[in-house]
C-alpha cells in the first residue's frame, strides 16, 4: 500500500470505504503489476473488473445451490458416463443432456432405473450446472406433495404463491417420482396442476423414479385422467434408463 501513487491509494481506500474489498486489492495488485503501464485500456478495464465479475457470479451461483436444495452438492456430470458399474441408455444421452438445451427448449426428462443406479445422482448434476444460469429447485416428490398439500389447508394464498414460484422455475427435480402408491386426491391435484401448467409454459421438469411410468397409472388412485395426463407430461421428450452392469 504504502508503494502506491498518492491517487491510487486515496481510490484503494474509498474503494475499502465502500465495503468493495475484492475491486480494492484488484486496483492495489494491478498498479504495483510489472505490466501495469503497457497495458491497453481494454486489458485495464478487464482485469480490474474480471474479480468483481467472478465473485458476484459465484455468489450467484451459490445462493441458487441454497434456493434449489442444492448447497454442498458434489455431483458432477463428469461423473455419470459409462463404466463397469452402469450404462446410460440412449447412447451418447449424457453429452446431449449436458448442453442444457433442455432446460432452454423446455423439455421434459424421465430417468428411470432400480434404487441407487445413479438417478439422483445425475438430476442433481444437471440440476447444479443449471444453477449457473437457471433458477433451480430439487425436491422429493412424497414430502413435497405432502407439504403442498398442507399449505394448501392451513394458508391458501400461500399456497398459490409457492405454486407460482414451482411453475416459473426454469428447471424442477422432483426425486423419488412414484415412489409409492398416492392415494390422497389433493396430492394428485397438486401435482397435476404444477405439471400442467409447466407444460403449458414450457418449462423443463426431472422426475425420477425406480418404477415404469406405464405403471404409473395404477398407483394414481381414483383420477384415470391425471393419471395419464401426468405420465404423458413426464414421459413427453427424454426417457433415461440407467442400467446397472450387474443386472444387464
Amino acid at each position: 500500500m504504502n508503494n502506491l501513487p498518492e491517487p491510487v491509494r486515496s481510490i484503494v481506500d474509498d474503494l475499502n470505504d465502500l465495503k468493495d474489498p475484492i475491486l480494492a486489492s484488484a486496483v492495489e495488485s494491478l498498479c504495483l503489476s510489472k505490466d501495469f503501464h503497457n497495458l491497453s485500456s481494454l486489458e485495464l478495464i478487464n482485469q480490474l473488473l474480471l474479480p468483481v465479475c467472478e465473485q458476484k457470479l459465484n455468489k450467484r451461483f451459490n445462493g441458487r445451490l441454497e434456493k434449489a436444495n442444492l448447497s454442498g452438492c458434489p455431483q458432477t456430470i463428469d461423473n455419470c458416463k459409462d463404466s463397469s458399474e452402469r450404462v446410460y441408455l440412449p447412447s451418447d444421452i449424457i453429452s446431449t443432456l449436458s448442453t442444457l438445451d433442455f432446460v432452454e427448449e423446455g423439455l421434459n426428462i424421465c430417468i428411470l432405473g432400480p434404487s441407487d443406479s445413479g438417478k439422483s445422482y445425475l438430476a442433481k448434476a444437471l440440476a447444479v450446472m443449471a444453477c449457473f444460469r437457471h433458477m433451480v429447485c430439487y425436491e422429493h416428490c412424497e414430502s413435497f406433495l405432502e407439504a403442498m398439500v398442507s399449505l394448501k389447508e392451513t394458508d391458501y394464498p400461500k399456497y398459490q404463491k409457492k405454486v407460482r414460484h414451482y411453475i416459473k422455475l426454469d428447471l424442477l427435480i422432483l426425486d423419488d417420482f412414484m415412489l409409492h402408491t398416492i392415494t390422497d386426491e389433493r396430492e394428485i391435484k397438486v401435482l397435476f396442476e404444477i405439471m400442467e401448467k409447466r407444460n403449458e409454459l414450457s418449462r423443463s421438469t426431472i422426475c425420477c423414479s425406480q418404477r415404469d411410468p406405464k405403471s404409473w397409472p395404477s398407483m394414481i388412485l381414483n383420477d384415470e385422467v391425471s393419471a395419464n395426463s401426468i405420465m404423458k407430461r413426464a414421459t413427453k421428450h427424454y426417457t433415461v434408463v440407467i442400467q446397472p452392469m450387474n443386472e444387464q
